[in-house]
């Protein structure tokens, strides 16, 4: 698949486990990719400009504890606990750190995925 042919909707666990870090920083969506133990791995240039945080300073820091508490929930936190095999849109209003935004949230998660993900639509 092109690179300009990746949507929000249509872009694959493993095309973004296998994509390079400026492939990733050239999607139109950021892109928050997750350990299995939930820590941030990867943080891409379009989520750390529309957010205002340095991905260095989220980087191996726990997702839902420090970085999104906005997300620390049954909507989306709980999901990657219960769902071994996740591909969900979910509307959702971010809070954290801004005035109420309201976004769409991608979940991926697949046990054979390198990392989880969450894809966020501004």
């Amino acid at each position: 698949m092109e690179e300009e042919d990746e949507t929000f909707e249509t872009i694959t666990l493993a095309h973004l486990d296998a994509m390079k870090a400026s492939e990733r920083d050239s999607l139109a969506f950021g892109v928050v990719g997750l350990a299995p133990d939930l820590r941030v791995e990867i943080y891409d240039a379009t989520e750390a400009r529309l957010s205002g945080l340095d991905p260095q300073s989220v980087l191996g820091v726990p997702f839902f504890e420090a970085v999104g508490q906005c997300m620390n929930n049954f909507m989306v936190a709980q999901r990657f606990e219960d769902e071994a095999e996740l591909d969900a849109i979910v509307p959702y209003v971010l809070t954290l750190r801004m005035r109420p935004t309201r976004v769409r949230l991608r979940l991926l998660a697949s046990p054979q995925g390198l990392h989880r993900y969450i894809l966020i639509e501004r």
